[in-house]
């Protein structure tokens, strides 16, 4: 009876240590990420690169991810609010493009069915050709698309995007009829890539994180760069500098799943926010030129809801909606 006593005693001591080594070290278990789009794109990005931060800041066990891409993000929220009700272990990545994607298809599940978490950062466009196109410069490929509008073909992300919208603008900005811009969207930055590289693209327009292997070995030439001032490492005058005062950006930020707890809301914030902290998400928003703008909680909430009437007002504005 006493050999029994001590086996349950030191059993259940260790039992015990485990689970409370396992609670102090890390404030979240298994992190199961929703990515709304395919591998390889922004979100994609976006996603694994927060996934290794959490890992190195010990306040996630492990990280698994799944793509769900189609209708903006739309499809990928759909499941995620649906699958994940009250799991602290659940996020979302979102952006820009899926607030367009709401506001345009007005979709039954929305963002108000989940938990905002955070913003994490501001990205913007460059304007890129492939290597082997004629237009050397954005006043070669304005020339063309100025005097013959459907002959230069528009590649980017899908319907109602930051990509779409910023070309429309810059149409409006030439005083190109809506009609006559020859966009075409794609729903994933690999597919772009591809059709760019091949000839059958003009000119492509993403986030310089999507494209900036191409762009960094050659086989893209960057026209310009959607953003207030030049990106640090990127060769190419903005938008502005060429006589068009407009920018063309993006945000990427993270959500939780539906009916968390104010405690469990925190503790995902946290982690987070953790995340952000650490070296190889430092390093990552150098080396994809991603600007930081954290904001979290309510703050983040209010900003989203700026957003869908931001948007709303663009898509009226260039002929979206």
């Amino acid at each position: 009876m006493f050999v029994s006593l001590r086996r349950f005693s030191t059993l259940t001591t260790a039992a015990i240590t485990a689970a409370a080594l396992a609670t102090s070290a890390f404030a979240l278990d298994t992190v199961k990420f929703m990515v709304p789009g395919p591998t390889g794109g922004g979100y994609d990005q976006t996603a694994r690169i927060l996934g290794k931060a959490l890992i190195e800041a010990t306040v996630a066990k492990a990280v698994t991810f799944e793509n769900k891409g189609g209708a903006g993000g739309t499809l990928g929220l759909a499941q995620f609010a649906n699958s994940t009700k009250g799991d602290p272990n659940a996020l979302l990545i979102v952006g820009a493009v899926m607030v367009g994607a709401v506001v345009q298809n007005k979709p039954q599940i929305t963002l108000e069915k989940v938990t905002p978490i955070a913003r994490l950062f501001s990205e913007y466009n460059v304007i890129a050709v492939r290597n082997a196109s004629t237009h050397k410069t954005l006043d070669d490929l304005l020339v063309e698309f100025k005097a013959n509008p459907s002959n230069v073909k528009w590649g980017g992300g899908s319907k109602g995007s930051v990509d779409h919208i910023g070309v429309a603008e810059l149409a409006g900005k030439l005083n190109i009829p809506i009609d006559k811009v020859n966009y075409i969207a794609f729903g994933g930055g690999g597919e772009a890539v591809a059709a760019t590289l091949g000839g059958h693209i003009t000119a492509i327009t993403g986030d310089y994180a999507e494209l900036s292997k191409y762009i960094e070995s050659g086989q893209f030439r960057v026209l310009a760069v959607g953003s207030p001032t030049r990106i640090a490492g990127v060769d190419a005058p903005t938008l502005k500098e060429q006589g068009l005062d407009m920018t063309i950006g993006n945000w990427r930020g993270v959500y939780g799943a539906a009916n968390l707890t104010p405690a469990q809301r925190q503790e995902v914030t946290d982690a987070v926010l953790a995340a952000t902290n650490t070296q190889v998400w430092k390093e990552n928003l150098q080396a994809n030129a991603w600007s930081p703008s954290f904001i979290s909680g309510d703050d983040f909430a209010k900003f989203v809801d700026d957003e869908h009437s931001r948007l709303r007002d663009m898509l009226v504005k260039v002929g979206l909606l």
